[in-house]
């Protein structure tokens, strides 16, 4: 079998700051591949678009079983793969990940078989990202009581645990000053953070986990403030709590009782491996769209189990990489939880692919079609800019 083109596909969704890159790759043998880069938000997006087609360009006339192989040409022949970052990375990801798809149609195999075996039937997964409400349409929460109510619906719903940037608004609904954020913080931003995860373990009761996300937004001191002022209502984990540093992380470890998580702007087994040897992490949450893929993201996972590093797969793309994560987080023994974020109830992202998976009472359970289990729709091939690689 040889891989005989690859389109490139840059989607134009429903909603301008989503923006998926996607890509198939066709073989000789009529088997297709589909493939996405985890970097539909933010800026980084048309990047990704031109990185995967330049990267294309090596796979033609190549065996799409020889993943192994295809990824280390990738990685040290390109000049920019080594010590790469989200760019390269997502690239390198969309290609892997359609050619493990490629391999378990061909071989009429789900990719947990293809991982070795699934350890568990279903995945225990929490509603992510609950500031942005837990709704078919996004709608933003501020306030303590938004943030309490949204939570109870979640839980309603099923879920054990959630997850909530804290950080993002003041009470007043106005974006935190960056300045506010990146320094030893007053009484006033330290109390109303506390105020929001007070009354959200309030509303929950103490049988819900609470994941506190930060998404980077202050500094390892100021992560430590609020840290202290809210471990008192059992933090699951905290996500993000600074900009990614082994250092700086394992600084914020050693001063808080709460596992520290990080891992969507990290890539590669090479960029995680100081978080290994330093115990900065407790929680990994690698991307498997955006840190090398499948072929990738299986080995930093086996990494982690060396140092007892628990894993949760960062998850915020289109359902075919909701897919590709359960099938991972299935077969590895130290998965912890699956991420489902608030972006799979909405239509703009739940209509890129033909299968749209879902959990049940907060329980995901694993697809079971050959490969990845799912493709991109008939929308997503052909709303937006494609190029074919030949």
């Amino acid at each position: 079998m040889k891989i005989r083109s690859i389109d490139v596909i840059q989607v134009e969704s429903d909603r301008p700051m989503w923006r998926p890159i996607i890509c198939r790759i066709f073989t000789d043998e009529g088997i297709h591949g589909d493939g996405e880069a985890a970097l539909a938000y933010g800026i980084a997006a048309p990047a990704a678009f031109g990185m995967i087609r330049d990267l294309a360009k090596k796979l033609i006339g190549l065996d799409p079983m020889d993943n192994e192989v295809i990824w280390d040409r990738l990685y040290k022949e390109t000049f920019w793969g080594q010590n790469g970052g989200p760019v390269v990375f997502a690239g390198i990801s969309a290609l892997d990940v359609a050619l493990w798809d490629i391999k378990g149609k061909a071989l009429k195999l789900p990719l947990y078989k293809l991982l070795g075996g699934k350890r568990r039937e279903s995945l225990r997964c929490y509603a992510s990202q609950l500031q942005f409400g837990w709704d078919e349409e996004p709608k933003m929460n501020f306030t303590a009581e938004e943030l309490a109510l949204t939570s109870q619906k979640a839980v309603a719903e099923g879920y054990d645990a959630i997850k909530i940037d804290f950080f993002m608004y003041d009470k007043n609904r106005r974006p935190h000053d960056p300045a506010e954020r990146t320094c030893l913080l007053s009484p006033y931003f330290v109390n109303q953070i506390k105020e929001k995860v007070a009354a959200v373990r309030d509303a929950v009761g103490p049988n819900v986990d609470i994941i506190m996300e930060n998404h980077s937004f202050t500094d390892a001191n100021s992560a430590v403030q609020i840290g202290r002022a809210v471990q008192e209502y059992n933090i699951f984990y905290f996500e993000e709590p600074n900009t990614p540093n082994p250092k700086t992380a394992k600084y914020i470890s050693e001063r808080l009782e709460m596992p520290i998580a990080s891992g969507e702007r990290i890539y590669s087994r090479w960029q995680y491996a100081p978080y290994f040897e330093q115990a900065s992490l407790q929680v990994i949450q690698p991307d498997i769209g955006n840190c090398g893929g499948i072929t990738e993201t299986k080995k930093i996972c086996d990494l982690a189990y060396i140092y007892d590093v628990s894993v949760q797969i960062h998850v915020c793309a289109s359902p075919l990489l909701t897919a590709v994560s359960l099938h991972l987080e299935s077969v590895i023994p130290n998965f912890v939880i699956h991420e489902h974020h608030v972006n799979n109830l909405h239509d703009y992202n739940r209509k890129l692919c033909i299968y749209d998976y879902q959990p049940v009472n907060g329980r995901y359970t694993i697809p079971e079609l050959p490969g990845i289990g799912n493709e991109f729709s008939e929308y997503a091939l052909t709303h937006g800019e494609k190029v074919t690689v030949k």
